[in-house]
C-alpha cells in the first residue's frame, strides 16, 4: 500500500532507507557536537533517540519499525505520530521549523512525547493526552503540550470570554467570523491580526 506523504523528507530506521537522498554525507549531517544540521540526521538523530528511550520505558515496542519523517509545512505542532489502521504501520512526522526554534536539548522532548503516542498506537491502536499519556509525561521529561514556535497569522478573539485561539491559515472561520461562534460559551467572535 503506497501513502502519500506532505513531507520534505522520510528516513526510515529499519532500513536506513531516506527519500530524497541527502545531499551531504552523514559525516556532515551533525555538527562538531553531534546535533543535527540536516533533516535527514534529525530523523537518524530521533530514532537513535528513540531506541535508546524506548528500551527502558518501551521495551515491547518495536521503534525500529517506526517511520521518521521531517516536514517544513507543519505549524501547529512539533511533531505528530501518525498510525496507519490497515497496515498498523507507526510514522513519527517532525517540524523542522520547531526543532531550528528550539534546538536539540528541547527538541527531544517532542521525541519523546510522539514516541508516547506510538506506544499507545502499538498497545491501543488509538492515541491521545488522556491518563495512559499522563503517566509517561514525568518519568519521560516531557510535556503534554508543546509550546508555539511559529507566530499565528490570525487569532479568533471571543467577545464575551476573552479567550483567543490561533489560526495558521485563511480558513473558513477566519473569512466569515460572522457564521461563527465561541467553543466555549457560544457568543460572538472576531479576527485579529498580530
Amino acid at each position: 500500500m503506497k501513502q502519500t506523504r506532505l513531507t520534505d523528507e522520510t528516513w526510515n530506521a529499519k532500513t536506513g532507507a531516506s527519500q530524497p537522498a541527502p545531499a551531504q554525507s552523514d559525516r556532515t549531517d551533525e555538527s562538531p557536537k553531534g546535533t543535527p544540521q540536516t533533516k535527514h540526521a534529525l530523523c537518524k538523530h530521533a530514532a537513535a533517540h528513540a531506541n535508546a528511550v524506548a528500551a527502558e520505558y518501551f521495551p515491547e515496542l518495536p521503534v525500529d519499525a517506526i517511520g521518521w519523517e521531517t516536514s517544513t509545512r507543519m505549524q501547529r505542532s512539533a511533531g505528530r505520530a501518525i498510525y496507519d489502521h490497515r497496515s498498523e504501520a507507526i510514522t513519527i512526522r517532525l517540524s523542522w521549523d520547531a526543532y531550528e526554534a528550539y534546538g536539540w536539548e528541547q527538541f527531544a522532548r517532542v521525541v519523546r512525547h510522539e514516541l508516547i503516542h506510538a506506544w499507545q498506537y502499538y498497545e491501543r491502536g488509538t492515541a491521545d493526552h488522556g491518563p495512559t499519556f499522563k503517566q509517561w509525561v514525568e518519568p519521560l521529561e516531557t510535556d503534554r503540550h508543546c509550546e508555539r514556535y511559529a507566530e499565528p497569522k490570525y487569532w479568533v478573539v471571543c467577545e464575551a470570554c476573552g479567550s483567543r485561539d490561533p489560526r495558521y491559515q485563511r480558513s473558513k472561520v477566519v473569512k466569515q467570523p460572522e457564521q461563527y461562534s465561541c467553543g466555549r460559551c457560544g457568543s460572538d467572535i472576531s479576527i485579529e491580526t498580530p
